[in-house]
C-alpha cells in the first residue's frame, strides 16, 4: 500500500453519477480519496463517517469498486453523498494504490503526494487522518461504532 511520501499514481476514471472521466483529482487541490466496496460491511458502517469527512470541509472522492448504479444505490442507501468514481474489475486504480483491504483512506496533496493513509476502520486512525485532512474528528465513543473493525 501507498504510504506517506509517495507518488500517487495516476488515476483516470468516469464519475459515478455523470459518467465523465475524471482524471488525478488531486489537481484541484488536496483531495481524501476513499476506497470502498458497496458489499463490504466495513465499508457501510464507515460511509456516513466519509461523508462527515466531507461535511467537515474535506475534500472527498470516494473509489467505487462497482458498477455506478450499484454507487449510486449505495450513496442512497448509506448517506455517503461524496463524490464518487467507478472502478470497474480487475481494479487497476486500486491495484497501483497497494489496497488489499477496504476501506482505504488516502490523502493526496495537490503535487500527487501522498501525505496520509489510513485502512479498515479504526476510529483513532481516522480522526488522526481526518485532522490531518483539516478537518474534524469524525467518530467518538458513543457513536455506536466500534473502536476499531478490520475490512
Amino acid at each position: 500500500m501507498l504510504a506517506p511520501g509517495d507518488r500517487a499514481p495516476s488515476l483516470d476514471l468516469p464519475e459515478a453519477a455523470s459518467g465523465q472521466s475524471v482524471s488525478d483529482p488531486w489537481r484541484e487541490g488536496p483531495v481524501v480519496l476513499a476506497f470502498f466496496k458497496t458489499t463490504c460491511p466495513v465499508c457501510q458502517m464507515a460511509a456516513p463517517k466519509v461523508q462527515a469527512l466531507a461535511d467537515s470541509g474535506v475534500r472527498v472522492v470516494a473509489v467505487g469498486e462497482d458498477p455506478p448504479p450499484e454507487l449510486r444505490s449505495y450513496a442512497e442507501r448509506h448517506g455517503q453523498k461524496v463524490e464518487t468514481l467507478s472502478e470497474p474489475a480487475p481494479y487497476p486504480a486500486s491495484e497501483a494504490f497497494g489496497i488489499d483491504t477496504v476501506p482505504s483512506l488516502f490523502l493526496v496533496s495537490e503535487d500527487g503526494t501522498v501525505r496520509d493513509a489510513v485502512v479498515s476502520w479504526d476510529r483513532d486512525a481516522w480522526n488522526r487522518f481526518a485532522e490531518e485532512a483539516g478537518g474534524a474528528p469524525v467518530s467518538e465513543d458513543g457513536d455506536g461504532l466500534p473502536p476499531f473493525r478490520p475490512g
